[in-house]
């Protein structure tokens, strides 16, 4: 793998002004295959003081788009067209852990499995998401504004 590439993607994906950096999403590996992070459930909450399921979503679709990325490689860029998320159980504390799978790789599609598991490794969330993968946009730096160049 290009680790220029690595590098870039993850450095874009959990910066700060990102909503995955300030969810406090953590990537501890990542691979076109196979992508594992961390989210902190203390700040990522609903009302009743379980990991709100749009924080599960966030992080699912965070380390989903990050294997997409890798996958496409340079000069291309990868959108998430289509989530699904299942909930299966709520956590209060701790962190929970999500293991992104690619399950297709394609030269315009990328589908990733994600796990989302509690402190516990009981299972949190199943989700699924399908990326779109585009060349690149001349003039463009990949995330929609012009290159600083």
């Amino acid at each position: 793998m290009d680790q220029e590439l690595l590098d870039r993607v993850m450095a874009m994906t959990v910066a700060d002004g990102t909503l995955a950096g300030r969810m406090g999403i953590k990537i501890t590996s990542a691979s076109a295959s196979q992508v594992v992070a961390t989210m902190p459930v203390d700040g990522n909450t609903q009302p009743y003081g379980l990991l709100h399921g749009g924080a599960s979503c966030v992080l699912a679709e965070t380390i989903g788009s990050l294997g997409a990325a890798l996958h496409a490689g340079p000069g291309r860029v990868v959108v998430g067209i289509e989530i699904s998320a299942t909930h299966h159980r709520g956590a209060r504390e701790g962190s929970v852990t999500a293991v992104a799978t690619l399950v297709h790789g394609g030269r315009t599609l990328a589908t990733y499995d994600i796990v989302v598991t509690d402190s516990a490794g009981r299972r949190v969330c199943t989700s699924r998401l399908t990326c779109l993968i585009r060349g690149q946009v001349p003039g463009q730096d990949g995330n929609g504004s012009g290159s600083s160049g």
